[in-house]
């Protein structure tokens, strides 16, 4: 088989293939012969009628025919994989013509191909991870969230307004347009917490400076484009709610003191220290998880960063269709319905649809910038890497495997795959990192 690539615009290629009249020749009489066996001829044995009977019963061109389809099919991949391309999309057959005997058969088609850049710069990238270990902030942040749930709240001197950021005990009172009460926010006593949204930012605007005893009415829009927890199930409904409200207490949290009594009483360590050695400990083993990953994003963005140029529609296109398709894939696998998922994540279908676009347009931008890294550096995929790779998935018989992948076009993906991490790991080998400092 011979291939000839041509380079077409707007990252397209036309291949011709050209089969040896002697590969032709073989394939129409292996065709003769299975037409032979799988019809009735009348007055011929199963496998013994001749091509002129055939060709009588089936057709002159039959047999031309299912034989240039099937040498269309099984050398177009062959040639894709000798001429070293990474194709996108499927490939556009022009009208094919009918083999001959004793011919050479020739066909082409076209086929889109991942583009090339270059990148700004090719050395290491620099990036800034947090520090390894547990710093004395992140032992104390996780310390204060083990002991949230032991906060008590005290009122504060009579006196004291209520500031942002203040926790305040309310009685409220709501009505809607036609005077209607609202009972989710209608309560004689409230402990609400400033910023937590619970009720929209106009009705904390209009609290703010009052005092324990001092009652206030107002009157606030009710926008729907700013919906809070406790009206939400109004928004739409009526256009402003009337608030009458007392300031029964501004409240002040007070945090426990971390004592070795306290500790061994409510959390069950030893003392204070043993508490801390727990927490960094975990701290710890968390960044041993985590800061790999973490590495590996950072270098991945930085990376992407460089890319001068921008991947076509058709390749983003190509990477959405297959995170959508291992997307459902896992959706099946957990049991979980889509529906569900938008639910568990709180967004609907057009969002998630816009960020599906979004992860494919970074994914598609990342991996052509690690192909850029791989070509300058000249990290491709070796046969041996190849093969490494079928040992690794305990393939019994590893050449047999590489030679079932060529035929069905899969190991260009597979070569793509290795070069990339090649590329990944000496990025992230080369790169220089710095110690993110603490706020």
């Amino acid at each position: 088989m011979e291939t000839k690539v041509e380079v077409l615009e707007d990252n397209k290629v036309r291949i011709e293939v050209t089969i040896p009249a002697k590969d032709v020749n073989v394939a129409i009489s292996a065709q003769y012969k299975e037409y032979a066996r799988k019809y009735n001829f009348p007055g011929f044995r199963k496998g013994k009628a001749p091509r002129p009977v055939i060709d009588n019963a089936l057709g002159a061109e039959a047999v031309r025919a299912a034989v240039s389809d099937d040498l269309v099919e099984n050398t177009f991949v062959l040639a894709i994989d000798e001429a070293g391309i990474y194709t996108v999309g499927n490939p556009d057959f022009p009208e094919l013509g009918l083999v001959e005997q004793g011919q050479d058969y020739t066909y082409s088609f076209t086929v889109g191909v991942k583009p090339t850049f270059e990148l700004s710069s090719y050395e290491p990238v620099e990036i800034s991870l947090p520090a390894e270990g547990a710093t004395d902030k992140e032992i104390d942040e996780q310390i204060d969230s083990l002991t949230k749930f032991y906060v008590e709240y005290k009122d504060a001197p009579a006196n004291t307004k209520i500031k942002q950021d203040d926790y305040v005990k309310l009685a409220t009172s709501a009505t809607d347009d036609e005077g209607n009460e609202v009972a989710a926010v209608t309560s004689e006593e409230r402990l609400y917490g400033m910023g937590s949204n619970l009720l929209p930012q106009a009705f904390e605007d209009e609290i703010l400076g009052l005092k324990k005893g001092e009652e206030k009415e107002f009157t606030i829009d009710l926008p729907e484009d700013e919906p809070a927890a406790l009206t939400a199930g109004v928004v739409g409904k009526t256009e402003k709610l009337n608030f009458k409200v007392t300031c029964l207490a501004v409240q002040k949290q007070v945090k426990p003191e971390i004592t070795d009594e306290w500790v061994s009483q409510n959390l069950g360590f030893e003392s204070a220290a043993d508490l801390r050695s727990r927490v960094a400990e975990q701290i710890e083993t968390q960044k041993a998880n985590i800061l790999p990953q973490l590495k590996e994003r950072k270098c991945l963005e930085a990376l992407q960063e460089r890319l001068q140029g921008e991947p076509s529609a058709e390749y983003v296109e190509a990477e959405e269709s297959n995170l959508l398709q291992e997307f459902f894939q896992q959706l099946q696998r957990s049991g979980l319905t889509f529906d569900a998922y938008l639910q568990q994540q709180d967004i609907d279908s057009k969002q998630f649809q816009q960020d599906v676009k979004d992860q494919a347009k970074d994914v598609a931008t990342q991996d052509l910038a690690l192909d850029s890294w791989a070509a300058h550096f000249e990290l491709a995929a070796t046969p041996e890497d190849v093969e490494e790779e079928f040992k690794k998935a305990g393939v019994s018989n590893v050449k047999k495997s590489v030679e079932e992948w060529r035929k069905s076009g899969r190991l260009p993906m597979l070569r793509e795959g290795i070069s990339r991490q090649k590329a990944m790991e000496q990025v992230i080998e080369q790169a220089v990192v710095t110690t993110e400092e603490e706020e």
